[in-house]
């Protein structure tokens, strides 16, 4: 870690022991649990790091617009979390807003503690305005970039943060060390306030509005009003390399990024590093973290835009079509540059075969160092269809398509969140909460990738059903795409366990062929990867981490209007290998 870095941890650490002493006897019994975790978690070596996060709203000025928004300690986005691997995180979460949140620790595995992973009526019930929580964020084999974020709503769209996990104290990078590294998180903003966006579209029935602008660290760029003097600049010097660490966090969007003149050289993904692979641009979808290697060896007195836009297969009117850009400038000895950025080409909004090229050309590093334990065979197989839908209406009572609802699925099942938290249900031996019959395939088989589908299949049951997993059980999932209402890129993200993708194609899967063609030797792997529009994309993990771990699409319309569900896996024998108690004062519903 560089010593900015160690700084960084320190006076973070410093901050929140101040504010850990001001918390009161009333936490007290909540820090004994912290402790306790601790010591189940953490060995000798490795070291816990307290933060404090305000959740509360500030004023940003952007596109000639000034509104209030949710924010951590006022930054957007917010901190940057440190950590090296193995290292655990306390972090106490005040809630000073006017609004319910959770937090989420996006590709951290929590190992025996679903208690801390955030997702709202999920594993915990939200933490209300004027309340607190305490998460413990652990870390086992993440190496790399992750990022935290909210879990309820569209918060997430300005609650959000970055993690930095180094390799464990003395060891170093598959790659040769960076001259410095760069923070880039990509994502989504609106003039209006988030929520109002999302209950507008609630109201309606019909998708939510775009957002006017993507952004780049917070900043949309020089292509947008009242924006040029605030578009980020990274300063590069001639002849170093960079290690460029990636978040998307747009809601809605996967997003092609470039750099005018140079290459970017994937080394990392979702905390895993990869086989170095070189391109001109990238794809990263929502809730994807990449970690590039970018060196400058171009002219220095030219400045180079680095641009990001929309991958997307609706219609131009259904999404952001605008350009976010950064500029990056060389230090050097001369005092003018050319007045006119340099641009990249990116890939053309809808270009299937870009977009797939680059994202199935990623492979784990799988060296002797960074090995990697692939499933080989499997428990159980489930065939699963993402789905978009819709529900009739009274006449002119809604603006989905043909006067229609819209509404999401997995397996033609729309989830509904319980009025109390599944983990606690679950934990508890409450009845009534959810029902455990998520179907392991498909309600009913058709041409799921059909041109035009009868209007009858797009209709989904509306249920709160999860899937219980044996200890140890290795599951396939092979995540369907359809065309029904429209056919999209789905970003699936699994809490609690990272899975090896092994295999993916375009059309309907078919379980006799496509498994020949499983990459089983060096696939990535992701807690977050996209089923390609109107394609397959198959996956595999095995089920250690007992707890309660939802299964969602990252376009956070989708996770909104029902495509989720929950694994439950159960506890094994040994000690291990049980799910760990509540800690206290978990947030009520």
């Amino acid at each position: 870690m560089t010593s900015e870095a160690e700084f960084s941890l320190d006076s973070k650490q410093r901050a929140s022991l101040r504010c850990s002493r001001e918390m009161g006897m009333e936490s007290l019994l909540s820090l004994v649990m912290v402790v306790f975790y601790g010591i189940l978690f953490c060995p000798g070596w490795c070291e816990t790091y307290h933060h404090v996060f305000y959740v509360k709203e500030a004023s940003y000025t952007r596109l000639c617009a000034t509104k209030k928004m949710m924010t951590v300690n006022g930054q957007f986005p917010g901190p940057t979390l440190y950590a090296y691997r193995g290292d655990e995180l306390v972090i106490k979460v005040f809630n000073y807003a006017q609004e319910n949140v959770t937090l989420h620790w996006h590709g951290v595995r929590q190992p025996r503690n679903p208690w801390s992973d955030g997702p709202e009526y999920v594993t915990q019930c939200p933490i209300q305005p004027g309340s607190s929580f305490i998460y413990t964020v652990t870390f086992t084999d993440e190496e790399g970039t992750l990022w935290w974020h909210a879990h309820s709503d569209y918060t997430r769209a300005t609650v959000h943060g970055a993690i930095v996990i180094y390799p464990r104290r003395g060891t170093s990078y598959p790659f040769p060390s960076p001259s410095e590294e760069v923070i880039l998180i990509l994502g989504e903003w609106w003039k209006r306030d988030a929520n109002a966006v999302l209950e507008t579209a609630r109201e309606t029935g019909a998708d939510p509005y775009p957002s006017d602008a993507f952004i780049i660290n917070g900043q949309p760029g020089d292509f947008y009003p009242c924006s040029k003097p605030g578009t980020f600049r990274m300063l590069v010097e001639p002849g170093k390399t960079y290690l460029l660490r990636m978040v998307n966090a747009a809601m809605e969007d996967a997003l092609f990024v470039s750099i005018a003149g140079h290459l970017l050289t994937l080394v990392g993904s979702d905390a895993s590093y990869t086989k170095p692979l070189t391109s001109d641009y990238i794809l990263i979808s929502p809730g994807e973290t990449m970690d590039f290697l970018l060196t400058a060896n171009q002219s220095p007195r030219n400045l180079y835009y680095m641009a990001a836009r929309a991958l997307s297969y609706q219609p131009v009117n259904n999404f952001d079509t605008t350009t976010t850009t950064a500029i990056v400038q060389y230090k050097s000895q001369y005092t003018s540059w050319s007045t006119n950025p340099l641009l990249p080409s990116l890939p053309f909004y809808n270009d299937t075969e870009a977009a797939s090229k680059f994202a199935f050309s990623i492979r784990s590093l799988a060296s002797t160092n960074w090995p990697i334990n692939v499933p080989k065979r499997f428990d159980q197989r489930m065939v699963m269809t993402v789905s978009v839908n819709e529900f009739e209406c009274p006449p002119g009572s809604c603006q989905g398509p043909n006067g229609t609802r819209l509404s999401s699925s997995l397996n033609n099942m729309s989830f509904v969140n319980p009025s109390i938290d599944i983990l606690e249900a679950y934990y508890k031996g409450i009845n009534g909460a959810f029902d455990t019959n998520f179907p392991s395939r498909p309600l009913y088989y058709f041409n799921f990738t059909a041109e035009y589908q009868p209007f009858a299949l797009s209709k989904s049951r509306l249920a709160t059903e999860v899937r219980i997993l044996e200890y140890g059980t290795t599951v396939e999932m092979v995540f369907q795409g359809t065309s029904l209402v429209t056919a999209e890129n789905h970003p699936m993200h699994l809490h609690g366990q990272s899975f090896y993708v092994v295999g993916w194609g375009f059309g309907n899967f078919n379980e006799e062929k496509d498994p020949l063609g499983y990459n089983l030797e060096d696939p990535p792997l992701k807690n977050t990867f996209g089923v390609p529009t109107n394609g397959w994309l198959a996956v595999r993990f095995t089920a250690y981490n007992p707890g309660v771990w939802l299964l969602h699409c990252h376009l956070e319309r989708h996770l909104i209007s029902g495509m989720d569900t929950v694994f439950i896996v159960k506890d094994g024998v040994a000690l291990g290998e049980k799910l760990l108690p509540p800690p206290p004062h978990m947030p009520p519903c």
